[in-house]
């Protein structure tokens, strides 16, 4: 096979590779049994940011990536010993992080598709034009960066991010782990507001095994899943003949909970009589079974949760206004996924190990595929997070997930009829409210991002007062602090 290269490029006219995200200088490897060519690759691709090494071996290129942590492997197919697939197959083999870049001649596209399908980034054909091959690093560099990333969540995920096998690097959910473990050890009663999908049932399990001294048992309950007869005997417990099919005793989810936690789910939709019944229990910490005279005593921390809001409910008479004061002791508000979009990586690699096959290392995600991932804006949240992964996991057959593995409504998702809920019992002036709001703090979080926290910028792209942007800031709860941290982990502090 002819070895060509770019003939008559003049060194200084072509511009540096540079990484996407300045940092450690990253290295790159050339492997090509002809010499001449791995020593005009070197200078062509060396940089203040890119150091370049070549070996003329496969087998000692693969020695030097087992020793040497390279961010790009650009290799030849055609070479004596170990042909570049064979090279391929080992890296694989070996699970070295390393992004591929095949340089093939023309009589060698079909073994290029084929490294491609093996995991290679991509493939490029002889004579390589060096702007072009500049290009394709700097974007292979890019995206190496974001898999470096997830590699180093994999190492994360049990340390400073988890918190009682919950995930998060944000830093609200951070403040919700240092409300838990202030309470946990109280028996003051826990409300918990989210959007479906939040994780509320994770917060209520998080709240109860952070109370060591508590030895009873976690007993959920999910109020909208029952009617109000058979709730009231599922919580309080029922005599033999108590009614028809009560043909024995039996213990209800108060008494299960002794010593414990009982967990009430979606309380918003609990019945109004159940509401005042539970009430009591709350005041007296007693109750009697369905048909029974008996005064049962419990010690139990009482945790609900609403995807409602109870202060409204409260407002439009939905919800008893003392049940509501009683439950809200402690409240956690738990903020949707669309709002802490840097936990989707993290979320995204857990699933990934949770739903690859044991037999095998945890599949990866391709770059394309996350930023499908990152754009997505999540109605379902975490739940439907994990869904998507499984589907992932269970369609891809090869070791990295890729777009067409992803359910299509993330790639190419429904345009919404309205961005905001209409509900014709509320006045117009509320909605209006809401919705300018929503996309205030929409629009000024997106600015703090971009700005990476700096203000005085983000006054600037709001068309504001820095002391409009702080006031405002403060009324939304952003904390800019959380902005200084670009994706990749890169911080840039505020002029």
């Amino acid at each position: 096979m002819a070895k060509q290269m770019p003939k008559g490029t003049n060194q200084s006219e072509l511009p540096a590779v540079e990484p996407a995200h300045a940092g450690p200088r990253r290295r790159l490897l050339v492997v090509d049994d002809r010499e001449a060519t791995c020593q005009h690759l070197k200078q062509v691709l060396q940089s203040e940011q890119l150091d370049v090494d070549y070996h003329i071996d496969g087998h000692q290129a693969l020695q030097a990536m087992q020793k040497t942590a390279y961010s790009i492997l650009l290799t030849d197919l055609k070479m004596p010993r170990m042909s570049g697939m064979d090279l391929i197959r080992e890296v694989q083999k070996l699970a070295i992080p390393v992004t591929i870049i095949v340089i093939a001649g023309h009589g060698s596209i079909d073994e290029a598709v084929q490294a491609i399908r093996l995991g290679a980034y991509d493939f490029l054909t002889k004579p390589v034009e060096a702007v072009h091959l500049r290009l394709v690093i700097e974007r292979a560099l890019r995206d190496r960066a974001l898999q470096d990333e997830l590699a180093q969540l994999r190492i994360n995920l049990q340390n400073q991010y988890s918190f009682q096998n919950i995930l998060s690097k944000n830093h609200r959910m951070h403040a919700i782990f240092e409300l838990i473990s202030n309470v946990a050890h109280t028996n003051s009663t826990v409300l918990i507001e989210g959007e479906t999908g939040t994780g509320k049932e994770q917060v209520a399990r998080a709240v109860h095994a952070t109370a060591s001294e508590r030895s009873g048992p976690f007993v959920a309950i999910n109020c909208a899943a029952l009617p109000e007869t058979l709730l009231e005997s599922e919580l309080f417990g029922h005599e033999k003949g108590a009614f028809t099919s009560a043909v024995g005793q039996r213990k209800g989810r108060f008494e299960m909970a002794e010593g414990g936690t009982i967990f009430l789910d979606e309380i918003g939709d609990m019945p109004a009589s159940m509401q005042a019944k539970l009430l009591r229990v709350l005041q007296e910490r007693s109750f009697e079974r369905i048909g029974g005279t008996e005064t049962i005593h419990v010690d139990v921390r009482v945790i609900t949760a609403s995807n409602r809001s109870l202060p409204q409910m409260v407002k439009d008479g939905k919800f008893r206004e003392d049940l509501y004061y009683r439950l809200n002791v402690i409240k956690i508000d738990l903020p949707p996924l669309r709002e802490r979009r840097e936990d989707i990586p993290l979320l995204a690699t857990h699933f990934v190990a949770k739903y690859s096959p044991a037999s095998t290392s945890p599949k990866k995600i391709a770059p394309d595929a996350m930023q499908v991932l990152l754009a997505y804006s999540w109605p379902g949240n975490v739940r439907e997070l994990e869904n998507a992964i499984e589907r992932a996991c269970v369609t891809s057959r090869e070791q990295t997930i890729q777009i067409e593995n992803l359910p299509p409504d993330l790639v190419h998702p429904p345009r919404a009829k309205s961005p905001f809920a209409i509900d014709l019992q509320r006045p117009l002036t509320e909605h209006l409210h809401e919705a300018v709001a929503q996309i205030e703090k929409e629009f000024i979080s997106r600015a703090l991002e971009k700005t990476r926290g700096h203000i005085g910028q983000c006054a600037r792209i709001c068309g504001l007062s820095r002391r409009s942007i702080t006031a405002k800031m403060n009324a939304y709860e952003l904390d800019k602090d959380a902005f200084k941290t670009s994706e990749l982990g890169a911080t840039e502090p505020e002029a």
